[in-house]
């Protein structure tokens, strides 16, 4: 199959899951059936699916990624000892393990073609990683509570890993308490990054966008954690913060000078 018949492929599939589908028409453009697959990604829910299915949406979305263009962590320049700094889409970056701003569910973003990174991430990630979020949260019978992580498998993604952790939300104003579960969730990924032995995690800006926390006072929670961690511990992990808006990239160039 080529790009455009594997796409048929997932569209047919995952309209005939669902009776209410029975009805929906696969656009005739490129762009249109994209926006239409990755709506339908977003919504699904983590049912099985079968091996044929896993085997076309993989080859699909490794293509795709390709097509982005892969970023490998090892060609970044290093500002600060195992310290680095890039802007970018965060799903083209290969390393040890990408960070997911998740939320207290932990099944990524079902709103339909949200650009949020939750949303991102489990589009190109496929939909096994829904599902090996369900059977975590399965297990721990609770939503995850801010400042805490989880670790699972990228499937086809080029990372190795995905961190998922959940940020403080900043309702009106910014407290210390904010401050300390952001600092928490730094500090939990690098924790199970470590104890799994992974060698280069790349943190998004968590927190930031909708969850209103301010960008210039979350990067220098992150840098000054990371810091902290690392001489605390003697870990040698290497740290990539990654960033997608302008803004990010400055305040971030600020602070590792």
């Amino acid at each position: 199959m080529d790009q455009a018949e594997r796409r048929k492929y997932l569209l047919h599939y995952l309209l005939a899951e669902r009776e209410e589908y029975r009805g929906v028409a696969i656009p005739q453009d490129t762009e249109g059936q994209k926006r239409l697959l990755r709506a339908l990604f977003n919504v699904r829910m983590p049912q099985p699916v079968t091996e044929e299915f896993l085997q076309v949406q993989d080859a699909y979305l490794q293509e795709e990624i390709r097509r982005k263009g892969v970023t490998d962590s090892k060609t970044l320049p290093e500002l600060l000892p195992d310290l680095y700094l890039w802007q970018g889409d965060i799903t083209t970056l290969r390393c040890g393990a990408i960070v997911n701003a998740a939320n207290s569910q932990m099944l990524g973003c079902f709103y339909p073609n949200h650009n949020c990174i939750d949303n991102c991430i489990h589009t190109y990630a496929g939909v096994q990683l829904r599902r090996a979020c369900y059977d975590l949260m399965q297990k721990q019978g609770h939503e995850e509570p801010a400042g805490a992580a989880k670790i699972t498998a990228a499937y086809n993604l080029p990372c190795d890993n995905v961190l998922h952790t959940v940020g403080p939300i900043v309702e009106d104003r910014l407290t210390i308490t904010h401050e300390n579960l952001l600092a928490s969730c730094y500090r939990s990924c690098l924790d199970l990054a470590e104890r799994n032995g992974v060698a280069s995690v790349a943190f998004c800006c968590i927190s930031t966008g909708v969850f209103r926390f301010p960008n210039d006072r979350a990067a220098e929670i992150a840098v000054q954690t990371v810091k902290a961690y690392k001489t605390s511990t003697g870990s040698r992990i290497k740290v990539i913060f990654n960033v997608f808006k302008d803004l990010d990239l400055e305040i971030y160039r600020g602070l590792l000078k």
